[in-house]
């Protein structure tokens, strides 16, 4: 048993794909046309980190429910966790490619951690190791 997807509702996908794929450095797993349950066009858009199973299927808000999840998508808790081998690379590569930290490094008993936004403006955590 595994999770296989997590969905993250976004304003556009083109946009998100941009932030998931050229900025975090996830792959493009999937693009393809789909349609709603009510028939309406839409696209199954998943990403990943690179040697990952689990994805994030990049959802376009489709009303206005779901469009007022963007970027609340956990009430605005950190509710996503990224964690990397190396924190000052990719915290600085990350900052060079313009993501918005909201929080400075720190250090944790568990690692180094500091918060972001992605792209529909949830929070993250960029975690690792000491």
């Amino acid at each position: 048993m595994r999770i296989d997807l997590v969905t993250i509702v976004v304003e556009e996908y083109d946009p998100a794909i941009a932030f998931f794929v050229d900025v975090l450095g996830f792959e493009l797993v999937e693009d393809s046309p789909s349609l709603t349950n009510d028939g309406r066009p839409k696209r199954w858009v998943v990403v990943r980190p690179p040697g990952t199973q689990t994805g994030l299927l990049l959802a376009r808000a489709d009303g206005d429910r779901q469009a007022g999840a963007v970027g609340n998508q956990v009430a605005g808790r950190v509710g996503f966790f990224l964690q990397v081998p190396d924190f000052d690379a990719t915290f600085t590569r990350m900052t060079l490619a313009g993501v918005e930290f909201v929080t400075p490094p720190r250090t944790e008993a568990y690692g180094r951690v500091a918060v972001f936004l992605d792209v529909a403006g949830n929070r993250w955590d960029l975690l690792g190791p000491l």
